[in-house]
């Protein structure tokens, strides 16, 4: 196999295991605090793809692959840049009590967080990347 083509499949391979990762820690809602090996793995997906391309012996095969990677690779990088999602010093944690707020249920029916009081509540928020 050629040195291109070889270096267009490794790069579609970095990418889509890394996407494969990110979906896998959004799934657990563990995200983690510092995104820097992802960003670097996915900014190794372009290099190589684009290593691809300037090596000399590729097939159509590594061109292909080396395409989606780069693509890939610059994406998710670039999403995570442009949304920053920071925790606010005032954030609740766990063993905080739950502050007062009222809401509409599920049904349409009013909500007071004070009918919690005195009882154990897990309040799970979906944190992405966007």
């Amino acid at each position: 196999m050629k040195t291109g083509t070889k270096l267009g499949i490794l790069a579609l391979v970095v990418a889509v295991s890394c996407v494969a990762a990110w979906n896998y820690h959004i799934g657990q809602v563990d995200i983690p605090e510092s995104r820097t090996l992802f960003v670097a793995a996915f900014l190794t997906a372009v290099a190589l793809g684009v290593a691809a391309f300037v090596v000399k012996g590729r097939s159509w095969i590594g061109g292909v692959a080396a395409v989606p990677a780069i693509l890939i690779g610059l994406f998710f990088p670039f999403t995570m840049a442009i949304s920053r999602q920071e925790v606010a010093s005032d954030a609740i944690r766990v063993g905080d009590t739950i502050p007062r707020f009222t809401s509409v249920d599920e049904r349409g029916e009013p909500f007071d967080s004070e009918t919690l009081r005195g009882h154990p509540v897990l309040i799970k928020f979906f944190r992405a990347h966007w």
